[in-house]
């Protein structure tokens, strides 16, 4: 098939109404838009032509694959189909440094082997570049481009455009302020975190991605707006990036707005879909009760299925759906975004079976891929949606219903140290969050310290005068700036 096969868009017929549209679809047989709400499909067709490396194991095209299955079941009738923008640089900047935006933009594939200046050559290392995360002709397009899909998509619910937004280019979850990692560069799951913030009062993250979720984790880990949960493979030796166990829950000061707000569920090899599935209900069922989040990003990341090239759970491809499942019937503004996935074939059957679960069409879907998708080849010797990946490489499930008890225990526990529905003033949104936690952490020591000097005025028989201005302080920070 011709390249430029790879990239062509459906058009829909301008001249019939929506109703009409969805009347003969029905009758086509092909998927109609659901009943009540609108999900809206943000993508641009040039990240899906952007390449890492021939031995790397990120492939955007992979998001071909999911975009011809789409297509095939006739998924995009029922969706609100935008072709995405790049993020600019200013917008970028709203979570990430200048300087580290700068080196993206003008950095080249030819200065990781030779790099032209002492400066590059230490820039390079001080940004994280290298093996995990190279640099590719493209990259910065590539980085706007996926990024400008998560904030236009997240500003389709803040505008009630939609009351679902899917992004499958999105969801790199490693990137951090001034630093790339784990095949990460631009955090767009935090940059569109931060549109729902501009209307929502609390958002809930969650991510199902075999690897912790530390880059939004890190960004938000002084603020009590957003309360991020994360089910990973946690091996602090042995697996990237070593971070999650189920004791880090959020600053370690009890007066830091963001203490327990960072939930981690740390799992071990095998993990099957039962397990995980019961898991996932009973941890977020337990979060949003607690916590009543206003909006909610998912995170997809299809690397903890089951034969996936860099996983190790042993997860089907309706497993994971299920989690999108139970996510769907809260009923609130839902952005999806992906995320890991390394064995192509498998990351487009979950996102595709996932988009249908979000259409509420999953049942109308043929378990058997159909016969005029592009790529078909790729999808045998089953061509099934649902292949039983769990069989195929089946790792020995080391997560006992002890220690899984444990962990819904453990969280439960830490939830109840949340001052449910936190109020906050809706006029400030912080532009530079790791700043925040070093300057929000700094100030309460400083506060403490006051606390001291008072209790020690009042034992020499001196007034305790600034002793209610230091606590009434210490309350408003979260409530102002987190």
């Amino acid at each position: 098939m011709p390249r430029s096969a790879i990239v062509q868009e459906y058009n829909p017929a301008p001249t019939l109404s929506v109703d009409r549209k969805s009347a003969q679809h029905q009758h086509e047989g092909v998927v109609a838009r659901p009943q009540g709400y609108r999900v809206s499909w943000h993508a641009n067709p040039a990240v899906e032509l952007h390449h890492f490396g021939q031995s790397h194991p990120m492939k955007p095209w992979r998001l071909t694959l999911t975009k011809q299955l789409v297509l095939a079941y006739g998924m995009h009738h029922a969706m609100d189909l935008y072709h995405s923008r790049a993020a600019t640089a200013e917008e970028l900047n709203d979570f990430h440094s200048s300087d580290y935006l700068d080196f993206l933009q003008a950095v080249i594939p030819g200065d990781m082997n030779d790099p032209q200046s002492k400066e590059l050559s230490e820039n390079i290392v001080r940004f994280n570049f290298g093996d995990d995360c190279p640099i590719f002709d493209g990259l910065f397009q590539y980085c706007s481009l996926y990024s400008g899909a998560s904030i236009d998509a997240a500003r389709k619910l803040c505008n009630n455009q939609a009351d679902i937004a899917i992004n499958w280019s999105g969801g790199l979850h490693h990137a951090k302020k001034a630093e790339a990692s784990g095949f990460c560069y631009i955090n767009d799951i935090v940059l569109a975190i931060l549109q729902l913030l501009r209307i929502h009062p609390r958002v809930m993250y969650i991510d199902i991605d075999v690897h912790h979720g530390d880059g939004v984790e890190q960004a938000f880990w002084s603020s009590d707006r957003v309360l991020t949960v994360s089910f990973h493979k946690y091996d602090k030796e042995n697996f990237f990036p070593g971070t999650g166990p189920l004791d880090s829950t959020g600053p370690t000061h009890p007066l830091n707005p963001g203490a327990h707000h960072a939930v981690n569920v740390p799992l071990h090899d095998g993990i099957d879909d039962e397990s995980y599935v019961q898991l996932f209900r009973d941890v977020i069922g337990a979060c949003v009760e607690s916590y009543r989040p206003a909006a909610i990003v998912l995170q997809c990341g299809a690397d903890s299925l089951g034969c996936d090239r860099l996983g190790c759970f042993n997860l089907n491809v309706a497993a994971h759906g299920a989690c999108v499942a139970f996510t769907k019937t809260f009923n609130l503004p839902l952005l999806v975004v992906g995320g890991g996935g390394y064995t192509p074939r498998n990351v487009s059957r979950a996102w595709a079976h996932e988009t249908s679960i979000l259409l509420d069409a999953q049942d109308k879907i043929n378990p058997v891929i159909p016969d005029n998708v592009a790529f078909r080849n790729h999808f045998g010797p089953d061509y099934s949606l649902f292949p039983p990946l769990s069989e195929i490489r089946k790792l020995e499930n080391k997560n006992s219903r002890a220690y899984l008890a444990t962990i819904v225990q453990t969280i439960r526990e830490q939830l109840r140290y949340l001052a449910a529905a936190p109020s906050v003033q809706m006029s400030v949104i912080p532009p530079d969050l790791l700043g925040l936690r070093e300057d929000t952490e700094k100030e309460i020591e400083e506060e403490i310290a006051k606390m001291e000097e008072d209790r020690e005025e009042f034992r020499d028989g001196g007034k305790s005068s600034r002793r209610r201005d230091a606590e009434k302080g210490a309350g408003l920070r979260g409530e102002l700036y987190s």
